[in-house]
């Protein structure tokens, strides 16, 4: 996370480059890779990376909306022209009488006006300015009216307040798509790593059916001059030319199969097919142990999901303060004080004298009889918290023994490794002693058949074994967001390195 993911991209193209100018296999591109450049290739350049970035910007720009609400908005309202052809009425003072004419009228009219939201109190503040200009077509008659400046305020009373909620909600909420990016970033190393040991057991199975494929038919050409002589009986003798056949056949197999693990791994770094990946087996592991209350500490601080649990907590409580807003007594305040002026000429529209432009009211509106609908209302919202509030205690004691015992398998996970290691070397060694026993005719096949097998499951096993302890090892990277090698946190401020 330290470096940036430009930089990680043109190392990872670099590095690929400098490899295919010596390691040219006709179309193929050969590469060498580690377990580590697998990974910073996978930040740098697959489709789970781009899908998290984009979440995390989809997020982010959530966020700023969130923030550039709060802050004071220009707005203009016009209507240019209007054209209104009706009847209407008038009162004629000779006749006494109201009379109607035909009206031919143009007007248009123009404002400006400064909103802000107030959190604490949950109004909206204005500061307006407007004109208004209308044509009595049929008497050749200008009116303009004009308010200058005005300032008003409308006030709910219901006690629900949108902007307060939101203010609780939405830091809390970009601070979890922070974090839960660091998360998509481990789950990336977990998915790199399944990938790369994939593959690289794959190529050690070939390589082992190719040794064994070798051995077989060097154990036939040895028992047929045997079986000439008469220490081999035609038993041994066929289930070598047996092994000889199976041998082939794995060899055939296991090149279908690294094939297609190449292919996935390939496809997950957005590779080209031509690139070919050789693994580099991580021998050496972290030589650490995770501490149990340590690890916990840093879950609790720092992985979204405990940030989940207070997003739903917080949203359950706002929907019951919602059902209680809306079903019950709505009240509001609007006021508003300003100054205005009505003139038959544009020019003297904004000349003083002014008039006041004022007013005040006051609304109400509450249920009367309503059958007992908002009280259900009201107990369904809380039934729905309370179920919240049982779920998030549950998922928070599920989540803290799971973690725990993640932690104490990742502790064991190392013993197994070097367990495993040893197991490797010593099938190797039993091996290599049975087979020159065995070329020494000491032994006979079926102990030779049993010592290659066994060799070829301990080599499979400590592979295993690695790729457990490195997907445990990014595991907990994962939900403490905390690396334990280095001991140094992963949180850090993610908007520069996203907008590189």
């Amino acid at each position: 996370m330290k470096k940036h993911t430009l930089l990680i991209i043109v190392s990872c193209l670099l590095f690929i480059e400098s490899f295919a100018q010596e390691n040219m296999t006709g179309n193929n591109v050969v590469v060498k890779m580690s377990l580590s450049e697998v990974i910073n290739m996978a930040h740098a350049q697959s489709l789970a990376s781009f899908k998290a970035k984009n979440m995390y910007l989809v997020r982010y720009w959530s966020f700023r909306s969130y923030k550039a609400s709060k802050l004071p908005s220009l707005n203009l309202n016009a209507t240019p022209v209007s054209y209104n052809q009706t009847v209407s009425t008038h009162f004629n003072t000779d006749s006494a009488r109201y009379e109607f004419y035909n009206t031919d009228q143009l007007s248009s009219n123009v404002g400006l006006f400064l909103k802000q939201n107030i959190t604490w109190t949950g109004a909206e503040l204005r500061l307006n300015t407007k004109a208004n200009g209308l044509k009595d077509i049929s008497k050749n008659e200008i009116n303009y009216n004009s308010v200058p400046f005005e300032i008003s305020i409308k006030q709910p009373l219901d006690g629900y307040n949108e902007f307060k909620w939101q203010s609780k909600i939405a830091p809390l909420q970009f601070e979890k798509a922070k974090k839960q990016f660091l998360v998509e970033l481990e789950n990336m190393a977990m998915s790199a790593t399944g990938l790369f040991f994939n593959l690289a057991s794959r190529e050690i199975n070939l390589k082992i059916a190719e040794t064994n494929y070798s051995n077989a038919d060097t154990l036939l050409r040895i028992g047929r001059g045997r079986f000439e002589i008469g220490t081999v009986t035609q038993d041994e003798l066929l289930d070598l030319e047996l092994s000889l056949l199976n041998s082939n056949m794995r060899v055939t197999k296991a090149t279908i199969g690294l094939r297609q693990a190449r292919a996935r791994l390939n496809s997950y770094l957005s590779l080209d097919k031509n690139v070919v990946i050789h693994c580099i087996i991580p021998d050496q592991i972290p030589a650490f142990t995770v501490d149990v209350d340590e690890a916990m500490r840093y879950m609790q601080e720092n992985n979204p999901k405990m940030l989940g649990f207070d997003e739903q907590m917080l949203l359950a409580n706002q929907d019951v303060s919602r059902t209680r807003a809306n079903s019950g007594m709505k009240a509001f305040v609007n006021a508003n004080l300003g100054i205005n002026k009505k003139a038959d000429e544009f020019k003297e529209l904004y000349n003083p004298p002014f008039g006041d432009e004022k007013g005040v009211s006051v609304g109400i509106s509450m249920p009367i009889l309503d059958w007992g609908e908002r009280r259900g209302q009201i107990q369904m919202s809380k039934a729905s918290r309370d179920e919240t509030e049982a779920q998030v205690k549950q998922d928070r004691i599920d989540l803290e023994q799971s973690v725990i015992t993640q932690i104490l398998e990742f502790n064991v996970q190392k013993e197994q490794v070097k367990i495993a290691a040893k197991a490797d070397t010593i099938a190797q060694l039993g091996y290599d002693v049975t087979k020159q026993r065995f070329m020494i005719d000491k032994v006979d096949v079926i102990k030779l058949n049993s010592a290659r097998n066994s060799l070829d499951q301990s080599r499979m096993e400590y592979i295993n074994a690695l790729e457990t302890y490195w997907s445990g090892y990014y595991n907990i990277r994962k939900i403490t967001l905390f690396d334990f090698e280095d001991k140094q946190s992963l949180i850090t401020e993610l908007d520069q390195l996203i907008e590189k």
